[in-house]
């Protein structure tokens, strides 16, 4: 038996060494230069706790084990891929399966219900509790030739309901409660900010894809007008009127327009896909994006500079959140103001015991064995009305009020700043809009100025008056206008929509 318990008290105190905190380390790699190799599940995912037992070779790959659970693509949305879809219709899509829109919509519940909970404070607490017992001993002793024995037995439960209610704390609960309402405001603001910028996002990505599929219209056109100069040269050193440098600078410049047509093609991929991922849809998702190449753009902001600010300093999502934090921070010093102050407070509690005690005892002073059975009820209930006062507690809420007051100044100075970066931020897409609109009509009068040079320079080749590199630069500086043109008009869009972000109006499809 002495045997036995030693080895029982090793066995415990062996699993209590295996489990200290130390041991954890062996789910770590061993060494720094050997590939962590982890314990799988059947279906590839790492069992967290573990490690593989297999030592990891020398070259072994540090790549992962492939979870089949999270092997698949996800779905796209469900489009019609036989429209072409707008501008608009983009947004909603953006709008409906973005992450962010979602993400910033539980934090504004989350706020909320923040909020709510703060709220509850004025309401007193009611707590009921049960608590049930049983206890049973059994006992053997002898004294002048008798044997005693005695079992004992108790059981009994107690039924309690108590009550705490803080009546008044000089107006803490309510700073904290305004604080509260301020920060599910915020979360709100931040709500309509998010969708802001999925819409500016969506906007800026649609005008640059649009930018891309225009260059590569122009290159196609310039691949165009590069064979027709090259066929112009050949015909021209067939009639022995031409030279083969002329040629080989015609076939060059069809080489070199070849290549910027894959090129702009690789750039109106990679702009398609900055499209689908600013609306947060898979990568693989493929939709036809409506043509705007013919939009009008408006010859000026009809609004003044000054109203467009003015109006944007009091609807600006920035703006009104650093707002609301100026006041919520506020309401934050008047409750920690309210911690030096007392409290009046309620407590009730209502009872109730049962109780049983069964004693018996061999052999008692009679013949017959004695057996004692007890039993119990009571009941109580109990009412405080009372004042805390704070009367020392080491500094920290003055600590707190301290860090309360700095809070404060912060936010203010933080509205100040958010004020000001709004003006500047208004003031620059402003500027930015004239001058894309400016920079779009010179670009679209320099398109037409050089396909006209470009058609003129080809004829005069043609009818052998005009030079090979006359023709080459002019075909060059047309395909430079096209482009010029094609980024004047995208970038005039994106200007529209970056005022209407800063000044607060961009609540839908920018017009």
């Amino acid at each position: 038996m002495h045997r036995l318990n030693e080895g029982v008290v090793v066995s415990v105190l062996s699993m209590l060494l295996a489990g200290c905190a130390t041991s954890a380390i062996d789910m770590a790699p061993d060494r720094p230069d050997r590939p962590w190799t982890p314990a799988v599940s059947s279906a590839g995912e790492i069992i967290p706790g573990t490690k593989s037992a297999a030592e990891s070779p020398t070259g072994a790959t540090y790549g992962l084990p492939t979870n089949s659970k999270l092997a698949s693509v996800p779905p796209p949305p469900d489009v019609d891929h036989e429209r072409a879809y707008s501008l608009v219709e983009l947004i909603d899509i953006a709008q409906t399966n973005n992450p962010a829109t979602r993400t910033a919509w539980n934090y504004a519940r989350e706020a909320a219900l923040a909020a709510g909970i703060a709220r509850s404070t004025y309401l007193p607490r009611l707590t009921a509790s049960v608590v049930g017992g049983y206890q049973d001993s059994h006992g053997r002793s002898s004294a002048l030739g008798l044997n005693i024995e005695n079992d004992n037995s108790a059981d009994g439960a107690i039924s309690a309901v108590s009550i705490q209610w803080l009546l008044f704390d000089f107006g803490e609960r309510t700073a904290i409660i305004n604080a509260a309402q301020q920060a599910s405001v915020i979360s709100n603001i931040a709500f309509n900010a998010a969708h802001q910028q999925v819409i500016y996002d969506v906007s800026l990505a649609f005008y640059a894809n649009a930018a891309a599929r225009a260059r590569v219209d122009t290159a196609i056109r310039s691949l165009k007008n590069a064979q027709d100069v090259q066929a112009a040269a050949e015909e021209r050193y067939a009639h022995e009127v031409g030279t083969v440098i002329e040629v080989a600078q015609a076939r060059q410049a069809t080489a070199q327009a070849q290549l910027l047509r894959v090129q702009a093609e690789g750039a109106a991929q990679d702009a398609y896909l900055h499209l689908i991922s600013a609306m947060g849809i898979s990568p693989l998702t493929e939709i036809k994006v409506a043509d705007i190449s013919g939009r009008e753009l408006p010859p000026a902001v009809s609004d003044s500079l000054e109203r467009i600010v003015a109006e944007s300093l009091g609807r600006r999502p920035d703006v009104l959140a650093a707002y609301a934090e100026h006041l919520a921070s506020e309401e934050r010093v008047r409750a920690a103001h309210a911690e030096f102050l007392p409290k009046f407070f309620l407590s009730a509690t209502g009872a109730h015991n049962d109780g049983n005690l069964d004693v018996t005892t061999i052999p008692s002073i009679s013949e017959v064995p004695a057996t004692v059975n007890l039993s119990g009820h009571r009941g109580s209930f109990t009412i405080f009305a009372g004042v805390t006062v704070p009367v020392y507690d080491g500094g920290t809420r003055a600590a707190v009020l301290g860090q309360a007051r700095a809070k404060a100044d912060s936010a203010h100075v933080a509205l100040t700043h958010t004020r000001e970066e709004a003006v500047r931020q208004v003031v620059a897409a402003e500027n930015a809009l004239r001058t894309g609109l400016s920079a779009h009509q010179a670009a679209t009068s320099l398109a037409a100025a050089a396909q006209t040079t470009f058609d003129a320079a080809l004829e005069a080749y043609r009818s052998g008056v005009g030079s090979i590199t006359e023709l080459t630069l002019a075909e060059t500086q047309l395909l430079q206008a096209r482009n010029a043109s094609t980024d004047a008009h995208s970038a005039a869009l994106a200007a529209a929509a970056t005022l209407a972000l800063s000044a607060g109006t961009l609540g839908s499809a920018p017009q």
